[in-house]
């Protein structure tokens, strides 16, 4: 029967890291990182769950004579931001799965 109390004990302790994954995701939406390119002439605000929430273009970068560059700056800021996000979920994240070797999780 001791075998069966170290499982239960076991069980509980799986549903509480369930239960605080869940919150630690759910707080992330709330979180903000930004993204920035040309010496933070284009900004890129992105919530934890990755969407992009914001996108700044200071009026000085705005050449319309080359607005591909404008583009370049927007897709390296969004870039940016998106690699602090994942930065972001593994700061956050990694403490339920350190140890633990669960390719593709955070």
């Amino acid at each position: 029967m001791r075998g069966m109390g170290n499982m239960n004990n076991m069980m509980k302790q799986m549903q509480k890291m369930q239960k605080d994954m869940a919150k630690a995701q759910e707080e992330l939406k709330d979180l903000t990182v930004t993204g920035t390119a040309g010496r933070e002439m284009v900004s890129v605000v992105a919530d934890g769950h990755k969407n992009i929430v914001d996108v700044i273009i200071k009026e000085e970068v705005v050449d319309p004579d080359d607005v591909e560059m404008i583009q370049d700056l927007v897709l390296a800021a969004t870039n940016d931001a998106l690699k602090k996000v994942d930065e972001l979920v593994a700061s956050k994240m990694g403490k339920f799965t350190q140890g633990m070797n669960l390719p593709g999780m955070f």
